[in-house]
C-alpha cells in the first residue's frame, strides 16, 4: 500500500513523530504529513498511515500510537514510542530504500535499534530522563529537536508546521548519517579482516586507507595485533589500539622518546628519515612516506615487545 496521507498529531512536536517522519517520507514520498488530532484524521483508513496518535497498536490497520493502555513493549519489556514500533514495521524496507545490501540490512536494523531507536523510545515514555547526561542533558538529540518548536507567545498559526518541517530536515539528517555510519563501519569490516588474513602473525596492520578498525581486530581475535598503519591525505598515520571500548588505554604506546617531537626533531629522536610528528600523548603519529611510517611501527614494535606487550 502506498499512503496517500502520513497522519500525526498536531500541537507540539517531540523527537519520536519527528523521527518516524524521516522514514516515512523517504518510503512514501508523495505521501503528505497531516498534524492533526481530528477524529476524521486519527481513525484508520486504506490512505494513511497514522503514528503517535489514535489510540491504537494495529499494524494491519497501520496505526502506531504508544499512549493507550496496554501500549506495545518490547521482548524485554522496554517501552516502544512510535518511532520504535515505525522502526519494527519500515526500518529494514528504509535501509533497503537507502542502498544498503542485503547481507548487512539485519545487522544495520539491529544495531540502529538498540543504540539510536531504544533511546528516543525510553525517553519519550519517561523511563529514561536526559539528566542522567549531566551537563549535556540539554544537547542530547530529542532536547535539541525540541528546542525548535515555536516559542510560547508565537502566533502565527502556521508557525508550528513550519518549525515540524524544519525539524523534520535536521532529524532526517541525523537518521541518515548514522545509518550511513553503521554501514560504513560493516564495510570496514570486510576490508579490516581481510587486511588480517593478509598480515599473519605481524604484530603491525597495514590498510589501504583510514577506516574504523578496532570492532574488527576484536572479532577475529587478533590479540597479537599492536599497532596499524595507513595513509592519509598526503602522508602515513602510525596508529595504536584502543585496549578497551572506553577509555583510552592502549595495547602498546608509541616510544616515549618520540612524545611531542615533530619533523627533524623527531628524525633525530627515531632515526627514521621522513618521520613527521608523534602526539604528545604517544598514540598517534604520522610519516611523510609508506617506509618511514612502517620503519617507525617497526621500532615501537621492538620496544613494546622489550616492555612485554
Amino acid at each position: 500500500m502506498n499512503p496517500d496521507f502520513l497522519v500525526t498529531h498536531s500541537g507540539g512536536f517531540h523527537a519520536d513523530e519527528l523521527l518516524s517522519s524521516v522514514i516515512l517520507t523517504r518510503l512514501f514520498p508523495q505521501a503528505r504529513i497531516v498534524r492533526s488530532r481530528a477524529p476524521e484524521w486519527i481513525t484508520a483508513g486504506t490512505d494513511r498511515i497514522i503514528y503517535d496518535v489514535g489510540g491504537a497498536y494495529d499494524a494491519a490497520a497501520q496505526i502506531f500510537d504508544h499512549h493507550q493502555r496496554g501500549a506495545p513493549l518490547r521482548d524485554d519489556g522496554q517501552p516502544y514510542s512510535s518511532f520504535g514500533l515505525i522502526w519494527k514495521h519500515y526500518g529494514r524496507a528504509y535501509l533497503v530504500a537507502s542502498g544498503l545490501p542485503g547481507a548487512h540490512i539485519e545487522l544495520v536494523h539491529t544495531s540502529f535499534d538498540a543504540g539510536f531507536v531504544l533511546p528516543i523510545d525510553l525517553v519519550d515514555n519517561g523511563a529514561l530522563s536526559p539528566s542522567i547526561a549531566g551537563p549535556l542533558a540539554g544537547l542530547t538529540l530529542p532536547a535539541l529537536l525540541e528546542t525548535l518548536k515555536p516559542v510560547f507567545d508565537e502566533t502565527d498559526p502556521a508557525a508550528e508546521d513550519e518549525a515540524f518541517q524544519m525539524a523534520l530536515t535536521i532529524a532526517r539528517s541525523f537518521v541518515e548519517a548514522r545509518v550511513a555510519r553503521s554501514a560504513a563501519k560493516l564495510r570496514a569490516e570486510s576490508l579490516v579482516e581481510q587486511a588480517i588474513i593478509d598480515a599473519g602473525p605481524a604484530r603491525v596492520l597495514e590498510l589501504p586507507m583510514g577506516m574504523p578498525f578496532r570492532p574488527a581486530i576484536i572479532k577475529a581475535g587478533a590479540d597479537h595485533l599492536l599497532f596499524v598503519v595507513h595513509p592519509r591525505d598526503k602522508d602515513w598515520c602510525l596508529a595504536t589500539i584502543r585496549s578497551a571500548d572506553e577509555g583510552f588505554e592502549v595495547r602498546a604506546d608509541l616510544p616515549a622518546a618520540w612524545a611531542g617531537l615533530t619533523n627533524g626533531d623527531l628524525e633525530l629522536a627515531s632515526g627514521v628519515v621522513g618521520a613527521s610528528f608523534c602526539h604528545n600523548g604517544r598514540f598517534i603519529a604520522a610519516a611523510k612516506t609508506r617506509e618511514a611510517a612502517l620503519a617507525m611501527a617497526g621500532l615501537a614494535v621492538v620496544e613494546a615487545e622489550a616492555a612485554g606487550s
